[in-house]
Parts: C-alpha cells; sequence; structure tokens
C-alpha cells in the first residue's frame, strides 16, 4: 500500500513538471505554430525586423556612448505589437527586456528577462549581460557579478572584448555599491506627484528661493504625436503656493512649440532661461527672458562660440554672470562632456570658445547635466562614469584654486542604479530636486523632491557620579563628541520687489551689486516689469553695496556686509522708490473722506505721511493737489467738493510742515475722467484725489 501511494506521489509530481515545461514552452514566431492566422504571424515578423532594425542602432549607440536618440523606444513600438501576437517567444522577450533598460521604464525590463529565460534556459551570452544589470536594478549586486562574469566566461572572445571598458565599470559599480547603499544620506526623496504625469517630466529648474519651478514634459500637449503616438517636450512650471507646488502650466508658445524643447538651466531669480531644442539639425543652447509676465522668443543661439556643428544641451548659470555650463556632445570621443563658456564683451553678448572642465570631471563615458551652485563655486553634475552606482548618478565637485576636487557621489537614496539626473538646489540646501526613472513613480521619468535633514543631533550626556570620597565636589562626566564636519554654503538671498513709494504699484527698475573693497561690478540685473519681483544670491566674504535705479524716481541703495563664514540667509523687503518726475501724476487710492464732505478721514493718514516723507526728502519737489468726481449731481457742487477736498489734503500737508508754496490746490470736479462713468466701478475710480510733480 505504501509503494503505490509513493508511485502516486511520484507520478503527480512527474504529471506537475511536464505542464510545468508546457506551459513555459518557447513558442516560434514559425508558420507550423499559427496555421489559422498567418496573416497575423506576417504581420507580426514584420514588426520584428522592424524592431531588430531600431535595437541595433540603439545597441551600437551604447557601445559607441552616443546619444540612443529614440531608437529604443521604436525598438519597443514594433516589439510589443509582436508580443501581443505571441507573448511565449524567448528571443522576443530577450529583446524587449534589452530595449527597456535603455529607456526610461527600465524598471519593467525584469519581468521579460524572467520569461525568456524561462523559455529559453541557454540564452545567447548576451542575455547575461542584460540580466546583470536587471539585478544590479534588483540592488542583488552579488548576482548581478556571477552574471556579468558568466557573460565574460561564455562571450566570443571578440565580443568580450568589445565590451570590456563596459564590464569592467560595471564590476567596479557593483563593488562599490554595498558601501553606498548600506550607508544612506540623511535626506527624504519623494515624488512630486502633482507635477508628474505617466509620461517623462524631467530637468527640474528652481529659483534660489525655492518658489518657482519649471519643468520639461512629454505629456500629450496641443501639438500632433509623432508616427508611433509619441509627443514632444513642452516647458511648464509650477509655483510653491500656501505650503505646496502648483499643478504644472505649459508656458506655451514662443517656450512650448512643436520643436521638442527642453528647459536646462533657470537664472536664480528665475527671469531668464536657457533652453535646447532640435528645430534644427541639432541642438543649441538658447535663451528667453521674462519680460513682464511674458518670456522672449528664444529662437536665436546663445553664441556662436558655444554653439556648433555638434549638440550642446543642457545648459546651467553660473552667479557672476561671466559663465555659462552646458553639455557638448562633439561625437570626437563619443561621449557628451561638461564644457564652459566665459562672457568676453557682455554689452554685445559675445563669449569665449567653450571649452571643457577637464577630465577630473569629465569621464571616458556619458555626463549627462550640470547645475551650479549659487556659491559660484560648486558643481553638481550627473554621470554615468567615476563610482556611479548604475546608470546615470548624481555627483558634486567643488573648484579650489581653479582646479576642479575629486566628484563625490551624492549617495542613496539620491542616487540609484536607475537614472538620477538634473540636480537643482535652493539656497538654503533644503531642498534639491532631481529626475529619475526608478520604480515606483507615475511612469518613465519623474521629478521629485530631495529634502535634507541636516547633521545629527549629537547627545551630551551629563551625569554627577555622588562619590563616597567626593561628596562636596561631585564628579562631572562630560564625553568628548566627535567633530562633526558640517558642508554648508555660505550666503545671503536678497529677495523682495520694486515698488514706487506711494502706489505700492511695481517698478521695473535697474539693480547694480558692488564689491565696496574693489568696486567690482558683481551683477547688474532688473527686476520684472509686471511684478516688480528681483532676487539676488551673494556669496559671504564681501562688503556688498547695492544701487537701485530708475528714471524719475530717487536713487536707492542698500549695504550688506557678509562676514567669510556667515551661514545661509534669506533677506525679503520690498525696495520703496520715489517718484521725482516732473509731470507724473498719481492716484491717492487710499485718501478718504467723510461721505459727501471735504473732511479727511483718519486712514488717510498713512498714505499721506508718505507723501509728507517725499516732499521732505526732495526739498525742491512742487506738487499741484487735485481733487475729482464723478458725474452724479450737478456740476456746481461737483466742482466745490472736488476743490474743498484738495484744499483739505494741502491743509494737511501744511500741518505737517510743509511749505504752502510748494503746494497747489485745484478741483476739477467731472471734468476729468479716468474711466466710464456708466458703472459703479468706473464712478468709484473717476472719484480721486491725484497729486501731479510740477517741479523738482
Amino acid at each position: 500500500m505504501i509503494k503505490l501511494e509513493r508511485v502516486h506521489i511520484l507520478i503527480l509530481a512527474f504529471l506537475f513538471s511536464f505542464s510545468q515545461n508546457l506551459h513555459a514552452q518557447n513558442v516560434d514566431f514559425k508558420s507550423s505554430n499559427f496555421k489559422e492566422d498567418k496573416d497575423g504571424l506576417k504581420t507580426a515578423l514584420d514588426e520584428i525586423k522592424l524592431g531588430d532594425e531600431f535595437l541595433e542602432l540603439g545597441n551600437q549607440a551604447v557601445i559607441d556612448v552616443n546619444d540612443v536618440k529614440d531608437y529604443f523606444i521604436r525598438a519597443l513600438f514594433h516589439y510589443e505589437k509582436a508580443q501581443k501576437f505571441n507573448p511565449k517567444n524567448a528571443e522576443l522577450n530577450y529583446k524587449i527586456g534589452n530595449a527597456l533598460l535603455y529607456t526610461n521604464r527600465k524598471y519593467e525590463a525584469k519581468k521579460y528577462m524572467d520569461v525568456s529565460i524561462q523559455l529559453n534556459p541557454d540564452p545567447d551570452p548576451m542575455f547575461y549581460y542584460y540580466y546583470a544589470q536587471v539585478m544590479q536594478q534588483e540592488l542583488e549586486y552579488k548576482k548581478s557579478l556571477e552574471y556579468i562574469d558568466k557573460f565574460i566566461d561564455e562571450a566570443k572572445s571578440k565580443r568580450a572584448e568589445e565590451m570590456k571598458k563596459f564590464t569592467t565599470k560595471f564590476k567596479k559599480e557593483c563593488n562599490a555599491a554595498p558601501d553606498i547603499v548600506d550607508k544612506p544620506i540623511r535626506a527624504w526623496v519623494d515624488n512630486l506627484e502633482v507635477v508628474n504625469s505617466t509620461e517623462d517630466e524631467y530637468s527640474p529648474c528652481v529659483t534660489a528661493d525655492g518658489e518657482f519651478l519649471i519643468l520639461t514634459s512629454k505629456r500629450p500637449n496641443a501639438h500632433a504625436a509623432d508616427d508611433i503616438g509619441k509627443f514632444d517636450g513642452d516647458i511648464y512650471s509650477s509655483s510653491f503656493e500656501n505650503g505646496a507646488w502648483t499643478a504644472p502650466k505649459n508656458l506655451g508658445a514662443p517656450l512650448s512649440t512643436d520643436a521638442d524643447e527642453t528647459a536646462s538651466g533657470l537664472s536664480y531669480d528665475g527671469q531668464r532661461l536657457l533652453l535646447f531644442s532640435y528645430k534644427e539639425s541639432n541642438a543649441n543652447v538658447m535663451e528667453s527672458k521674462l519680460e513682464g509676465m511674458d518670456w522672449s522668443d528664444p529662437a536665436l543661439k546663445f553664441s556662436s562660440n558655444i554653439n556648433s556643428e555638434a549638440n550642446e544641451t543642457y545648459a546651467s548659470y553660473e552667479p557672476a554672470d561671466i559663465k555659462v555650463f552646458y553639455i557638448y556632445d562633439g561625437k570626437l570621443n563619443g561621449d557628451k562632456d561638461i564644457f564652459f563658456s566665459g562672457i568676453m564683451d557682455k554689452s554685445r553678448n559675445t563669449w569665449g570658445k567653450g571649452q571643457s572642465v577637464g577630465s577630473q570631471v569629465n569621464t571616458k563615458f556619458n555626463e549627462g547635466s550640470v547645475f551650479m551652485h549659487p556659491d559660484g563655486r560648486t558643481m553638481y553634475f550627473s554621470s554615468q562614469g567615476h563610482n556611479s552606482i548604475g546608470g546615470y548618478d548624481i555627483f558634486k565637485a567643488e573648484l579650489v584654486q581653479g582646479i576642479w576636487t575629486n566628484p563625490v557621489n551624492l549617495g542613496y537614496p539620491i542616487n540609484t542604479p536607475y537614472d538620477d539626473q538634473f540636480f537643482a538646489f535652493t539656497a538654503n540646501e533644503k531642498y534639491a530636486y532631481i529626475a529619475s526613472n526608478r520604480p515606483g513613480g507615475k511612469g518613465g521619468m519623474d521629478i521629485y523632491q530631495v529634502t535634507f535633514w541636516g547633521p545629527e543631533k549629537q547627545v551630551i550626556y551629563d551625569s554627577e557620579d555622588q562619590l563616597l570620597a567626593s561628596q562636596v565636589n561631585p564628579i562631572r562626566s562630560t564625553p568628548l563628541e566627535k567633530e562633526v564636519a558640517i558642508d554648508k554654503k555660505s550666503l545671503t538671498v536678497f529677495k523682495g520687489k520694486v515698488i514706487d513709494y506711494i502706489t505700492k504699484k511695481p517698478i521695473q527698475a535697474q539693480l547694480v551689486i558692488t564689491d565696496n573693497s574693489t568696486g567690482e561690478i558683481i551683477s547688474d540685473v532688473k527686476s520684472n516689469s509686471a511684478t516688480g519681483k528681483f532676487l539676488l544670491s551673494l556669496p559671504s566674504g564681501r562688503n556688498y553695496g547695492i544701487s537701485v535705479n530708475k528714471e524719475g524716481y530717487l536713487f536707492h541703495s542698500e549695504n550688506f556686509n557678509l562676514p567669510e563664514l556667515s551661514e545661509y540667509n534669506l533677506v525679503n523687503k520690498d525696495v520703496e522708490m520715489k517718484n521725482i518726475a516732473v509731470g507724473s501724476k498719481i492716484a491717492l487710492r487710499n485718501v478718504f473722506y467723510a461721505t459727501g464732505k471735504a473732511d479727511l478721514t483718519s486712514d488717510s493718514y498713512s498714505e499721506l505721511k508718505r507723501l509728507v516723507d517725499l516732499l521732505n526728502v526732495v526739498p525742491r519737489l512742487k506738487i499741484e493737489l487735485s481733487g475729482h468726481t464723478d458725474n452724479t449731481g450737478s456740476e456746481g457742487l461737483n466742482q466745490k467738493l472736488s476743490q474743498e477736498r484738495a484744499e483739505s489734503v494741502k491743509s494737511y500737508l501744511v500741518g505737517q510742515g510743509i511749505s504752502a508754496d510748494r503746494l497747489t490746490a485745484k478741483g476739477y470736479g467731472s471734468s476729468r475722467p479716468i474711466d466710464s462713468n456708466n458703472s459703479s466701478e468706473g464712478r468709484q475710480n473717476n472719484r480721486r484725489t491725484e497729486y501731479e510733480i510740477t517741479a523738482n
């Protein structure tokens, strides 16, 4: 009986094994397997052939360390059609996995590679090379090394030699990665869900104060999709309001067109933007400026000395505005490198010939993006080289006595075995924004917010041991603390608005920043014409003079003395400019009277005191005070009331010490409307008190 049961179990095990083998049986694309659908087979084979062409182009570009363009995306477009027809083919699953590893969907590669090895346990040696990458993405570094060794052992000598620089790099990554991954840095990395979509979002650019974000997205837009259903990149913005980021808004033309634009570098004040597109045969760095609420047309190349017949892409300003850093894809050595160019003539926007930042930073693999910190001496960049733990990692290097230091990996979880790029820091170094195609996002490449915790607070123990022998003088034990290295950037962000002193309306003014010790002009910028906003980043160790100039207004100046070791500061201040231009008419919108009378109410005094200050600051200033009404009632009464109200304001100013011979009071009744009297709002606008500068 026992023997019979044992035989029965063996039979069941055999049947289970047989059914599993049947389930995992490879199905070739041949007519004998698809007798009922020969047309479908032909279509599938045609799609595979097209996919193979793009896969070959993509794999060769990888070997040559060139731009893979959209080769792998196009290969997948065709392969996935064939996959729907026959999902049980080992080779097709392998090809899909291969292609996915070089797209922003690389986290999907594992399931196809797993199916492929189940269907064909004895694959081509290249399978092990790609599967090693899959294991690397899973943080299975020991297994990853085993598969890369298996590839080296089984690959033909020519193929192994061709891939040697990659296998050597790969083994270096897998050996170094555990030390980095097992010691995560003190930071959170969170998906910025509100700005992301199921398509690619990348190249985040943030202002120094961390309140305005520009990004690029390939989500569906108003332009036509291409022949494989993909949309071009458009430029979007998001603002930090009430403690959260707003949903991204497409900035539209001229920044977003059908030419596949990419934003790459935002000036620290958010008033200028570096970008590039493939509108022509190659990519060139371009610049757009925020003029009021509108961005200027970036159609012109930034500089012919920067742009060439090669591709110049992701670029970054530096705070002194004398250099621009960018990615140069010259195809001379195959890989992309970081270059820089210096300004030669600012008035003519003439730049010097671009040159490499040097081999200390650039590698024989691709550098993907670059960002200059507002301190002016720290570079953050992404690279496939150095001690990457897989894909692109983000590194930093500092300029010390004209030489870049050895790049430092920013660590896990900022960096992962996936592609982590496009680092952009806020000036206070609390937040950074990156793009990554790691799993767990909304899809493809997503924008992530990095929140740095800062140095770990050390616990100080204070114990008093009441010893029998020393009760009078208890022993105080204070353990010695290890020195904590804190990498703080010392700078001040000076931000605010330039506004009219009386009306509080925004003004576009010139802000000039000077090093007081040398007289050197550090920066020369304008406040925004629509908002009056400005933002300046000032490295420490200098005494700065900041002058604000606007024709027709009094000169305004500020002074900042920033010691060398001062930490990050944020100064938020409105600069109020005093208008002294002859002919300027300013409405005193916060001057109020008792209904139907000329008596000033107390809530008028605040604005009138500002007018007193202006007249005291500019003692030669003379003004006409004018009263105005709407057309309700008789003109005679309106004329009388407007004259009395103008006289009332004059009397107040004289009472505050202003000489009467500098003041003229004039009532105009309803004769000078500034709006229609056909609406209550229009009539309210017409009821006003103004002053006009008659002499200065």
